[in-house]
């Protein structure tokens, strides 16, 4: 078994986890999330802990062992915390204004864009260069954060587009005659 898959998952007093033979129920103070089984896997609870175990030894149970372990992990924390992401938008003209489910960007493009986030994810604008995607399903968050940046990438010699906060770019030396 893996070295992950072998850690348990512990569960806070305040998270009710429902457990089943094809799927698994994590509902906390914001929200639920469900998750389908592998038929590799069985979880199993432990007084105040989760405990991931495989049904045959194949390479196959092994990998899904410390899968499921991490995926269960995140599941506990993003309806107990949460999850955020943060974007930051360099360059001149570049704006961002959040108004209800819509993310309204101005990119230097002739045109406005316009992202509707979907169903269970939440965005912020503190400040008109600093975008916050915020939910409880982490990989949820992680993809609206990179379609937003996809709409322009932080191009390598200026360094102008959208950004994560603790991303490096790294710059170009432009060209010499």
């Amino acid at each position: 078994m893996s070295r992950v898959g072998k850690n348990p998952v512990p569960v806070p007093a305040n998270v009710e986890v429902a457990l089943s033979a094809s799927a698994v129920s994590v509902k906390g103070p914001l929200g639920t999330l469900q998750h389908n089984l592998n038929s590799d896997i069985t979880i199993e609870r432990d007084g105040d802990n989760l405990l991931i175990k495989v049904t045959n030894n194949s390479k196959q149970a092994n990998a899904m062992s410390g899968t499921m372990r991490a995926l269960l992990a995140n599941m506990v924390h993003g309806v107990t915390k949460g999850f955020e992401k943060r974007l930051l938008l360099v360059g001149v003209g570049y704006r961002a204004q959040a108004a209800g489910e819509m993310l309204n960007l101005t990119l230097g493009f002739s045109h406005p864009v316009a992202h509707k986030m979907p169903e269970g994810v939440k965005v912020e604008t503190p400040s008109q260069t600093e975008i916050l995607i915020k939910g409880i399903d982490k990989q949820q968050v992680g993809q609206v954060a990179a379609e937003v940046r996809a709409y322009r990438k932080p191009e390598p010699y200026k360094g102008k587009g959208v950004r994560y906060a603790d991303e490096v770019i790294v710059m170009k030396e432009t060209k010499k005659k």
